[in-house]
């Protein structure tokens, strides 16, 4: 099984697949991001779906790269006999989701083999092979039908498909994989070539977009065009990532299903779009969850589906074994039923924002989109009835709810914004009672969640665990990041959460803190708020160091995952990780404003 960094990414802005290094792609859902997997080998073994075309050379070596500013991999196998070419994507704007890999010889002569093992249902179930009436393969179970088409000639074998065939210098075979429901008419053949170009086109086009007047270019443009992947174009909602279960610590049980829209990482990636002046996305998800929390605001959840379903009950797969032995295997999220309380001062925030740029001079969208303003209006209210109860928080513990400093926080940033974009509007709302909230919680955080003792804030009111969420304080405006709470819960963090050089979401003495048990790697987006506090310190050395040691573990195609382990200097948690690349991309900016020269 191949290392968590060494998959790349293929998209196409309603589904996602990862190909490891060797040429295997061990996962793809379809028809969407939340789709059951018809290929889950990167959770269990080959015999529960992959698709592998490699050089029959076991000892080739493998280089990638994506195709310039795109989704599309290129990865260039050096054997014995030659040099081959391997081009993989998924096509944009496809009539229905399509798969395509081009193997292009290069130098020499070079045998291969594609290997193809679809199994629908995660893994579980061996789909119907039939011939097609022009020779393709159709392969059926329940809902879905997966259609696959080459030149090279390609038999059946162990239930698998099997294509021997052997490229010279300019000599190229196409490969395609369409899917459409069981019921459904075989589609037209995709024309390989064309696919290409106009997936190419779209990427680049869109990449071209990205603010260009920064040291790191390359590495935030790679981030962005990674959100952009993760967001389902047809409904505008934003995935935490594409995959599910892979470990937060290797052989354990922190593997949760990231393939929703959480509200939180959903606001936190467009603030980061935003910043690049990429808006159509915002607009684009203020309008899906316009639709998602529709109802009282007190049924609102913290996550939802793609098209913002709201079941998304859990349950586990016992007929995979796990990443690298590491079960449960879940789908579903428990944590959906969860109260969080800081997810509605992002939401406020970002549509504070959004409201922001649709007018400079006042928030018109107040006014142009009623919805949008019912919806702020109500999480506002609902804010005000439960702001001091205790709540899962950002880390979705499975113990106790408690009062968490974060969460108050951003319970903060909800009337702190609200105040700020409403005040133009005179005694239309009120105002001076958010005012008045927000300086109430203020106080009740400098209070409660503040130890002298330790001279930091912690992780909720009483506790004598560190917890880095607190970082954001300053990144929020809620105290001035000299302020000597904030640079004393710097040095709180730096003696007691960074580990291998980098920063731990909290720390974990026993398994009664988050009701699991502990171990896990650094988090990565953790890492990134520590770059912003000391950026706003006035430490830029220090800034630039850990910011360029935090993009130095990208791998080679400028991906993260959720979390890094040191010791074994391997990435963590599921992969690509949107709040890892939206925290490389704030990151960057701060950064690179405060180093520009001045005067």
């Amino acid at each position: 099984m191949a290392s968590i960094e060494d998959y790349a990414l293929l998209g196409d802005c309603r589904s996602a697949a990862l190909v490891s290094r060797d040429g295997s792609i061990d996962w793809l859902c379809w028809p969407r991001f939340d789709s059951s997997a018809c290929f889950a080998a990167l959770l269990g073994t080959p015999d529960n779906g992959r698709w592998r075309i490699a050089p029959d050379d076991e000892k080739a070596q493998a280089s990638r790269a994506y195709l310039g500013p795109t989704m599309i991999l290129t990865t260039t196998y050096r054997s014995g006999g030659g040099v081959v070419e391997l081009t993989d994507f998924l096509v944009y704007d496809a009539a229905q989701p399509t798969l395509v890999r081009i193997a292009r010889g290069v130098e020499g002569e070079v045998a291969m083999t594609s290997e193809l093992v679809i199994r629908f249902d995660y893994g579980l179930t061996v789909p119907w092979v039939a011939r097609g009436p022009h020779r393709e393969l159709l392969a059926t179970a329940g809902p879905l039908k997966l259609v696959f088409r080459t030149s090279a000639r390609s038999v059946g074998r162990n239930m698998r498909t099997l294509s021997h065939f052997k490229l010279g210098p300019g000599e190229r075979v196409a490969f395609t994989l369409q899917c459409v429901d069981s019921v459904a008419e075989i589609p037209p053949p995709c024309d390989a070539d064309a696919a290409l170009e106009r997936t190419r086109k779209f990427w680049t086009g869109w990449a071209s977009r990205c603010r260009d007047a920064l040291p790191w270019y390359a590495q935030v443009q790679r981030s962005l065009l990674t959100l952009k992947a993760l967001i389902f174009e047809k409904t505008g909602g934003v995935i935490a990532a594409p995959t599910t279960s892979l470990p937060e610590h290797i052989g354990g049980v922190r593997n949760w299903d990231y393939r929703y829209c959480w509200l939180r990482d959903s606001s936190l990636t467009l603030q980061a779009l935003m910043t690049a002046g990429y808006w159509d996305e915002a607009m684009a998800w203020r309008d899906w969850l316009v639709r998602a929390v529709a109802g009282a605001p007190q049924q609102a959840q913290i996550m939802y589906g793609v098209s913002g379903e709201r079941f998304l009950d859990e349950r586990e797969l016992p007929w995979l074994a796990g990443y690298e032995g590491s079960k449960p295997v879940r789908i579903g999220n428990a944590a959906s039923n969860q109260f969080q309380l800081d997810v509605y001062g992002e939401v406020i925030d970002v549509l504070y924002r959004t409201g922001s740029h649709l007018d400079p001079h006042e928030v018109s969208f107040l006014r142009k989109t009623p919805p949008t303003l019912q919806v702020g209006l109500a999480v506002l209210e609902h804010v005000e009835s439960v702001w001091r109860k205790p709540d899962e928080g950002i880390w979705e513990v499975r113990g106790e709810p408690r009062p968490f400093v974060h969460s108050k926080l951003m319970a903060w940033v909800a009337f702190d914004r609200a105040v700020k974009g409403m005040s133009r509007f005179g005694d239309r709302f009120p105002v001076e009672r958010w005012r008045k909230l927000r300086d109430e919680i203020h106080a009740e955080i400098c209070e409660r969640g503040f130890d002298p003792k330790v001279g930091a804030f912690m992780q909720y009111y009483g506790a004598d665990i560190l917890d880095a969420s607190v970082l954001l304080a300053p990144i929020v405006g809620f105290l001035p990041a000299h302020d000597p709470r904030i640079v004393g819960t710097m040095r709180a963090v730096e003696r007691r959460l960074i580990k291998g050089g980098f920063v731990l979401r909290y720390e974990q003495p026993d398994s009664t803190a988050d009701g699991l048990p502990p171990g896990e790697g650094a988090f990565l987006a953790c890492s990134f708020w520590y770059v912003d506090v000391l950026v706003l310190q006035g430490r830029l050395g220090e800034a630039r160091a850990m910011f360029e040691r935090l993009i130095g573990l990208s791998n080679d195609v400028g991906l993260l995952a959720e979390e890094y382990d040191p010791g074994a200097r391997r990435m963590l948690g599921n992969f690509p990780q949107a709040f890892s690349h939206v925290a490389l991309v704030n990151s960057a900016y701060a950064l690179a404003e405060a180093l520009k020269p001045r005067g």
